[in-house]
């Protein structure tokens, strides 16, 4: 399943996310996803594992033009000036000579440069070494100040959204805009929310597992994810959720599973350097 992003370009819905994994685990596991039909891989420069998957892209043997490659620019690297190097830096980690798509990691803004770092993306579009311009974490008022300083909307916001986090109206807000949600962390590992009794019954119902009814429930609201598991079944099972759906129902019953809370990296004040 692929949609279309504002840029024109078609991205996986669902890709694999490789944070934490570093060095040879990381490119066996990038290796395993490719094998099992993931063509969306999802990196950033504060992983510290671009080079791990740039070994996994070329050992596949696959054709670049086949491979979805995501990446984030990291908070030290935000500025008119270390934009383009922070870039450089990640394309020669990973070997391309472009990413797909490339995304502000946090917005800082009390740091002040995600607008000049947005500015300088759009220039670096033009001169083909990003395919599609995005954030990650940004909220309305970020992505308004970039929009109002480029005229070019994001193509995908990257934000934090899982049962506990279901997020109905920051994800309302991004999608009229035109801008994709991305879910990050969508499985809410060691939290115990694929055992929630909601959960689970949903997925005896589909006859399918408690991680697939979420990532289900996240298409099901028109948001994209990029789940990660070093578990080569789980990798499997994540990817095979288009063989069901959920009932109006069953998507207001997982989203009722909202905790109330604020995610604990608040994009207003989180930095990420």
């Amino acid at each position: 399943m692929k949609i279309t992003l504002n840029s024109g370009a078609e991205m996986p819905a669902l890709g694999y996310g490789t944070y934490p994994l570093k060095g040879r685990a990381a490119t066996d596991a990038v290796l395993r996803a490719l094998e099992l039909g993931y063509r969306l891989i999802d990196t950033a420069a504060s992983y510290g594992n671009e080079d791990a998957v740039g070994a996994a892209l070329r050992e596949s043997g696959l054709p670049r033009a086949e491979v979805f490659v995501t990446t984030k620019l990291r908070g030290s690297d935000q500025g008119r000036d270390s934009t383009r190097p922070g870039l450089e830096a990640s394309l020669t980690r990973l070997g391309l000579d472009h990413v797909d798509l490339y995304l502000i990691h946090w917005p800082m803004p009390a740091v002040g440069r995600y607008v000049e770092s947005y500015e300088e993306m759009v220039r670096l579009q033009q001169e083909g070494l990003i395919r599609s311009v995005g954030v990650s974490n940004f909220l309305p008022e970020h992505l308004d100040a970039v929009v109002a300083a480029t005229g070019v909307q994001p193509a995908v916001d990257q934000l934090q959204v899982s049962p506990s986090f279901p997020r109905t109206g920051l994800v309302d807000a991004v999608r009229r805009t035109g801008t994709v949600v991305q879910a990050w962390s969508p499985l809410e590992r060691n939290t115990g929310i694929l055992d929630h009794g909601v959960v689970t019954q949903i997925a005896a119902r589909h006859g399918v597992t408690g991680a697939q009814v979420v990532l289900r429930w996240l298409l099901e609201r028109g948001i994209t994810a990029v789940p990660h598991s070093g578990n080569p079944e789980r990798q499997r099972l994540n990817l095979d959720v288009e063989g069901f759906t959920l009932s109006p129902d069953e998507v207001a019953a997982i989203t009722a599973l909202d905790s109330g809370r604020s995610p604990k990296q608040d994009p207003a004040t989180w930095e990420e350097f």
